[in-house]
């Protein structure tokens, strides 16, 4: 009997890029054959130097902005940067011969400004392919739409499970157990291809935008109250590092860590910061544990990075804003009746954030240069020191705390240009709020996956608002 032919172990799909097991035939995001394409032989690993501290953040300028309350590492006001989109890319079929692979960001050949000593960069932004197109469905294989559930073929088993879904591309060809169609073999979509929750007055939503295969951002929310019954929300938002294995387990692993364990330590009466604090320490020893799993992942993998992502959370009582984060991710204030001028309220842990503290180029340089949004920290088992960033506020007046990944700043980075964004009823309408949100970045472009929550700030005569 005839054999496939034995293949190189293959990291990455030919086609697009996505990361792959040792026995992987097909490509689990595009369907492509992996079983005559020979491996690649270059490699792309992290880029790393060692490790430097981020300063923290200054305080808020006066006049309405978050007064810094008892915490340290109180923001500054944010910043301005332009923004580039990748140009486009003509999509390929699921089965058309590969294309090149685009390298990895890497520093150039002559750096005018290096590096200072001891700081530990992660490019994390492979390049992604544009969307494939959906197969045309085939009228000769098209079920029979006179046919339905309550009006089954007279010689069909009545005793039989539910039936198999369609696929979502073709509509004619059933889904298997493993979400791919037996017709067309079109992967259909995920679970977390999109997300929404609404817990009382906080609301999130995640996609997974329109570059990308998958969904490596997560959330987690939830409410509880303190011993003297005030209440409080808690909201944590994850971004999983795209160039590190397994991002989507990792994100997943720290948002839930997170969200939890300050549910559970807010109601034993630990301080708000200290339980942010806490809190992302559990998450980085919940992404820690992944790097050991399954057993055998390594020796299968040994050059892929262990999983990793970044994060941010904020606590809100009646009196109290707590924000914490790790990483890109941020944290805005937006005044609901903007008065006041809107915030940021976290400092990133990147290249471009380093390359300004120590004077070494202004915002304007920093944020051009292609490294810009390479991180410097992070939660994984590679990441050299954990440093969990935590500031509290006490507000002046009703706002709304935008929690957010990349994939939803590159399009608003300013404070001003998010408050432009975001809706006026945004106290009151949180999840309507998050969509309008959603909706702007995949308007512009969509070049990432796109988490966001939404907590509302009202003052404590308003008590905890509604939703």
């Amino acid at each position: 009997m005839s054999q496939m032919p034995q293949q190189a172990a293959l990291s990455n799909c030919p086609s697009c890029a996505e990361p792959l097991e040792s026995d992987d035939r097909f490509c689990g995001a595009c369907g492509y054959d992996l079983s005559t394409v020979a491996a690649p032989s270059h490699d792309t690993p992290t880029l790393t130097m060692g490790h430097g501290a981020v300063p923290r953040p200054a305080a808020p300028a006066e006049g309405g902005a978050p007064v810094a309350g008892a915490g340290p590492g109180t923001p500054g006001d944010a910043w301005q940067r332009g923004r580039q989109q990748p140009p486009a890319e003509p999509p390929s079929p699921p089965h058309a011969q590969p294309r090149p692979e685009a390298p990895y960001a890497q520093p150039g050949p002559a750096d005018p400004h290096p590096v200072p000593p001891g700081a530990g960069v992660r490019f994390d932004r492979p390049a992604e392919p544009e969307e494939y197109p959906l197969q045309a469905p085939d009228p000769a294989q098209a079920p029979d739409p006179r046919q339905t559930p309550q009006t089954a073929a007279p010689d069909a088993d009545v005793n039989a499970g539910p039936a198999a879904a369609v696929c979502v591309a073709c509509r004619a060809g059933r889904v298997d157990s493993d979400g791919y169609c037996e017709n067309c073999g079109h992967a259909q979509p995920r679970e977390r291809d999109h997300m929404e929750q609404e817990s009382g007055p906080v609301a999130a939503i995640s996609d997974r935008g329109l570059r990308h295969h998958r969904n490596e951002d997560a959330f987690g929310l939830g409410r509880t109250a303190l011993p003297d019954g005030t209440a409080a929300s808690v909201a944590i938002v994850c971004d999983g590092v795209s160039s590190a294995t397994r991002p989507d387990e990792a994100s997943l692993a720290a948002s839930r860590t997170a969200s939890e364990f300050l549910l559970a330590a807010l109601p034993r009466g630990t301080h708000p910061q200290q339980a942010m604090h806490e809190a992302i320490v559990a998450a980085a020893q919940a992404v820690d544990a992944l790097a050991g799993e399954p057993a055998g992942a390594r020796e299968h993998s040994p050059h892929q990075n262990a999983p990793a992502c970044t994060l941010v959370g904020a606590v809100v009582t009646g009196e109290l804003l707590v924000v914490g984060w790790v990483g890109d991710s941020r944290a805005y204030w937006v005044p609901v009746d903007r008065a006041a001028p809107a915030a940021r309220l976290t400092e990133d842990d990147s290249w471009a954030a380093q390359m300004v503290a120590a004077g070494l180029m202004s915002e304007a340089e920093a944020y051009a240069d292609e490294r810009a949004h390479a991180i410097t920290g992070w939660l994984g088992a590679d990441a050299y020191e954990l440093e969990p960033h935590t500031a509290s506020f006490k507000p002046d007046r009703p706002g709304v705390v935008v929690v957010c990944t990349d994939g939803l700043w590159n399009y608003a980075e300013s404070a001003e240009e998010m408050a432009q964004v975001l809706p006026l009823d945004a106290g009151t309408r949180p999840l309507h709020s998050a969509r309008v949100l959603v909706g702007h970045a995949l308007d512009g472009g969509g070049h990432d996956n796109v988490t966001v929550a939404l907590v509302p700030f009202p003052l404590p005569s308003q008590g905890a608002g509604s939703a």
